[in-house]
């Protein structure tokens, strides 16, 4: 049963609205000012937050202010009730980050649609979606009901990059967007001693550059086909369109990018206080995961041990002596430089 929280401080609207909610099994709380309201937000963390804009001790736009300061209930789905339907007033609380906005006098029927519409978004967004095109086409249909996606990549042109063809330098301002139709790629930094360091791995189905093109800033990092690839570009003004026409997009581009930085903390921190062996062995572990096939019993894959060595950082002589150490225990095997894994449960258990 989903929980929403409604705060509103005329006795009459906020009784009737509790009861229509509750005949439609949700559990309401009811807060009859902001001030109790955010206190109950905190406590109870509901599903769904209705308030009332004009209030004593604190009014709605203060309530979402606090909400939205809080980490535990900023992404909590938020509608403003208020008499006022003046466009500035819903403008100024879709800015301060309300989702939906009601305005009274309401039926029954207006308050249990916006109130279900925003539930169904709020679990969609928060499902782990298939990978690439599909995925986020799955996104954007349920939010706009358009296959956004699809109209964004058909027709585009596609690039054919050789082997070590580099996609985008370092440094460089971003104008398009990546996706991988078919290919691995890298992502990876050279620090002022010329040691590369990769920071990221991707297949077919994956996006590449949305990073620096959210953030208005140059590449952080450079990109580089590990093997021959081909791979859609799609105009800078089209992906910004897409990602400021709905609040939810962009909600979950940058629940994207907070994963990434996390993965790479994760990365820098194995790098630094990980053994030799499990360096290696959480290498291919990576590899592993990121590009085996569901249907393979085996993963096998031809990485040239330079790229290798330096997305596990460390040497390439080290990597190469580890190499052998594991094929010798019988963990991987190497046939024509293809490495095969063998024991992958044996390679995951040297990460713990």
């Amino acid at each position: 049963m989903k929980t929403i929280l409604l705060i509103e401080d005329n006795t009459i609207i906020r009784e009737n609205m509790a009861e229509i909610l509750q005949l439609s099994h949700y559990k309401v709380i009811v807060a009859e000012n902001g001030k109790n309201g955010v206190a109950l937000a905190l406590e109870t963390k509901p599903d769904l937050v209705i308030c009332d804009i004009m209030m004593p001790e604190l009014d709605g736009y203060g309530v979402i202010h606090m909400l939205q300061k809080n980490i535990e209930t900023q992404n909590i789905p938020f509608i403003f009730l208020s008499a006022k339907a003046e466009h500035t007033e819903i403008r100024k609380g879709m800015e301060l980050g309300a989702d939906d906005y009601i305005t009274k006098p309401f039926n029954g029927t207006e308050l249990l649609n916006a109130v279900e519409v925003r539930l169904k978004k709020s679990a969609f967004l928060k499902q782990q979606l298939p990978k690439g095109l599909n995925g986020f086409d799955t996104l954007i249909s349920s939010i706009s009901g358009k296959e956004a996606l699809k109209e964004l990549v058909e027709n585009r042109s596609i690039n054919k990059y050789k082997k070590k063809q580099v996609i985008y330098s370092e440094g460089n301002h971003p104008a398009k967007l990546f996706y991988i139709q078919k290919g691995k790629v890298k992502t990876f930094k050279i620090n002022d001693d010329g040691k590369e360091f990769v920071i990221g791995l991707y297949n077919e189905g994956d996006f590449l550059g949305y990073t620096a093109l959210m953030e208005n800033t140059t590449y952080k990092e450079s990109a580089e086909t590990l093997e021959d690839s081909e791979i859609a570009i799609i105009p800078f003004i089209e992906f910004n369109e897409l990602i400021n026409s709905n609040q939810e997009v962009l909600k979950k581009f940058i629940h994207l990018l907070a994963n990434s930085v996390t993965e790479l903390e994760e990365q820098l921190l194995g790098l630094a206080y990980n053994s030799l062996r499990k360096k290696v062995a959480e290498t291919l572990i990576t590899l592993s995961r990121k590009y085996k096939n569901e249907n393979d019993q085996s993963f096998a894959i031809n990485i040239s041990r330079e790229n290798l060595a330096n997305i596990a950082g460390t040497a390439k002589e080290s990597l190469i002596r580890t190499l052998s150490d594991f094929k010798e225990e019988k963990l991987i095997d190497i046939v024509h430089g293809d490495i095969i894994i063998l024991e992958e449960k044996k390679l995951a258990l040297m990460m713990n």
